[in-house]
């Protein structure tokens, strides 16, 4: 398997920008390492260029007539090779070279056939659409792994979704012209596509973890039997039953700051690293009940699952990432290539990158819009820790609305998913 060509550009204008990702992807076409007739591309738009979503899509289409299949969506901001773009008018195209037969582009107004057998899928959704965790569970169901990767379209404009198959639009898409918005929509993989797919968590707990006694709906009611709020304060170390007051006022910013990580009854929510694992869905408190001492949080768990308190940290953050990628490496790589590589970076006068394995063809990469640069220490250091780790890899992505990883629903997490031969 080849490289994929890949380009991404900003511009005020996004015929500029066109122009410069095509000249990117016909430079890289050229080249024997890379696919020259690639015919799926993934592109993703930052929402300042989402009311011309069908231009670009048309404009691109026009270029790369040898490109049939096209699938993507929009975010706040575009993940790309040891870079991001936030709040700026951007775009990214990545060609990937995989067999027709093994792929199958679907959409909400044009779902995946019977005719094909999937295996795993890219998936982007619409966080507006009704019941989306339970569309993205049954999806999930349709594939023979469960395994889904991908995100829910983020966007201060319009959530556009891109699908187009075959010589034009996918059958049943009538005026929408593979631009599109709710539902879901993405690329369903056969079982001759391999990927390696890692969740990294962007939130450590900062408690113990605990079972939920008793809840009434999205209100925990008890934790190990005791009082929800009064656990809560007791492990954050605050107390709101106080004046008001500037005392008051630091508790109550130690709430906004905490966040809750859900896992399944019986489930080892924290691993080894005291870091929480890949099965926990962190979500918002979005308030406090002192009448019944509970707390409300966005969801609906169930009594006996597990649950633990924990904040956003840059340093977990940052360690989490760089370990999925060590993992994806360690999967990918032979011990012969592992020792080779080592060793290359060894020498005097060594490139300070490591060399991209050499089964990895191309990367999609979706993390949360909470994350990014500012929350790793720096513009494009979260995209910078990728690189570092998985070598010069064609790589494209979006900052979500939420992550999609096997069945799950995630939040303020990354997806990291390598195509390899």
């Amino acid at each position: 398997m080849k490289r994929f060509p890949s380009g991404h550009a900003t511009h005020p204008q996004w015929r500029m920008a066109v122009a410069l990702v095509l000249a990117q992807l016909r430079a890289q076409m050229a080249l024997p390492e890379y696919a020259s007739a690639p015919t799926l591309a993934l592109l993703y738009i930052t929402d300042h260029y989402a009311s011309d979503a069908r231009d670009i899509l048309d404009a691109l289409a026009a270029e790369l007539p040898e490109v049939t299949d096209w699938a993507g969506t929009v975010g706040v901001g575009l993940a790309v090779n040891n870079a991001e773009y936030f709040d700026e008018p951007a775009l990214a195209v990545m060609l990937c070279d995989l067999p027709p037969d093994q792929y199958r582009v679907f959409s909400g107004v044009a779902p995946l056939g019977l005719g094909f057998e999937a295996h795993t899928a890219l998936v982007h959704a619409d966080a507006g659409t009704p019941d989306v965790a339970e569309l993205i569970d049954e999806m999930a169901a349709r594939t023979d792994t469960g395994y889904l990767f991908g995100g829910l379209a983020s966007s201060r404009a319009t959530a556009v979704q891109f699908a187009v198959s075959g010589d034009g639009t996918i059958k049943g898409h009538g005026a929408a012209s593979g631009v599109f918005s709710g539902g879901l929509s993405g690329v369903a993989f056969g079982a001759g596509v391999h990927l390696v797919s890692r969740v990294t968590q962007g939130a450590s707990p900062v408690a113990p973890v605990r079972t939920i006694t008793q809840v009434d709906g999205s209100v925990l009611l008890q934790l190990d039997g005791r009082p929800a709020l009064d656990v809560l304060q007791a492990d954050l170390g605050i107390t709101i039953d106080q004046p008001k007051g500037p005392g008051l006022q630091a508790a109550i910013d130690t709430v906004r700051a905490t966040l809750v990580g859900l896992s399944e009854p019986g489930s080892d929510a924290v691993g080894r690293s005291g870091n929480f694992g890949s099965d926990v869905l962190v979500r918002h408190i979005i308030g406090l009940d002192p009448a019944r001492r509970g707390v409300a949080i966005a969801a609906q768990p169930a009594e006996g699952m597990r649950l633990a308190f924990c904040q956003r940290n840059v340093q977990a953050a940052r360690a989490d990432l760089t370990r999925i990628c060590a993992e994806i490496r360690e999967e990918l790589e032979s011990e012969d290539t592992a020792l080779e590589a080592a060793v290359a970076r060894a020498l005097p006068g060594a490139e300070p990158e490591p060399r991209p394995a050499r089964t990895m063809a191309g990367a999609v990469y979706v993390s949360c819009a909470g994350r990014g640069g500012p929350h790793f220490g720096g513009p494009g250091a979260e995209l910078q820790i990728v690189r570092r780790a998985l070598g010069d890899v064609p790589l494209v992505g979006f900052f979500a609305g939420g992550e999609i990883a096997r069945n799950h629903l995630y939040g303020y997490t990354g997806v990291l998913t390598v195509f390899t031969d």
